[in-house]
């Protein structure tokens, strides 16, 4: 069973210097967060393993404090389930929670897409055009991680300019709980492309006030992003996903 000490391998000298441990906690606590996930998306930490609170208190050389705080974070995020009395274990999935999660999405985000379309100023849809191309250029760069914060910024702009704010907090709080998924699939082979492609004819339906086209293409690109998580698993339905 993988534990901590799969991060700190995985991170070797990346991980903080004793001078670095002055810095302020909130600083640690991200650096914290960023090792977990890592470890977590690149395999290196499975699901079901445990991780372990005072083994990183104290290779951080920190109180317990920050690192318990990173832990509800990375919970809320779908990265670990803390168990009371027992510690954190990093999260499983199955085929059906995948299935559920991108119906879901599929639904609100196609939803805001629609109210959006008649809404969006042209200047908006140009600053949409604009993310698109800077996530054109960070799939050429292979660059995930921030391709994943720019495409986020993608869908925010038009799921504000809904402005429907139960809405926007509804689909805040499904893609904060399954970020993991979300990051996942966009590492898949190929994804950051299909995206981008995505997100142009998403772009022109907009432009041309076609909400429905423009509801339908949105609702798509969630289900593709289930549908590449699902098609890249050997799991049988019911089963935990070694994601």
């Amino acid at each position: 069973m993988h534990t901590v000490y799969n991060v700190l391998i995985l991170f070797g000298d990346r991980l903080p210097t004793m001078k670095k441990f002055k810095e302020k906690h909130l600083t640690l606590r991200e650096k914290i967060l960023e090792s977990i996930r890592d470890a977590i998306i690149s395999g290196a930490m499975t699901p079901g393993s445990r991780v372990s609170e005072p083994e990183l208190a104290e290779r951080f050389g920190i109180s317990r404090t920050p690192i318990r705080e990173a832990f509800r974070q990375l919970e809320s995020e779908g990265y670990l389930k803390v168990i009371p009395r027992k510690g954190a274990v990093v999260s499983a999935y199955t085929p059906k929670d995948i299935e559920e999660f991108y119906a879901i999405k599929s639904i609100l985000e196609g939803y805001a897409a629609r109210l959006a379309c008649s809404r969006l100023t042209e200047k908006e849809i140009d600053r949409l055009l604009a993310i698109n191309n800077r996530l054109a250029e960070l799939n050429i760069l292979s660059d995930v991680k921030q391709f994943f914060k720019v495409h986020s910024d993608f869908h925010d702009l038009f799921i504000k300019a809904a402005d429907n704010d139960k809405l926007r907090e509804m689909i805040n709080l499904l893609v904060t709980r399954f970020q993991r998924l979300r990051l996942m699939s966009i590492s898949r082979p190929g994804r950051m492309a299909v995206s981008v492609e995505e997100h142009e004819k998403i772009i022109a339906a907009f432009r041309e006030r076609n909400c429905e086209a423009a509801e339908l293409l949105v609702r798509k690109n969630a289900e593709y992003g289930g549908k590449v998580l699902l098609d890249e698993s050997a799991c049988r339905p019911g089963e935990a996903m070694d994601l």
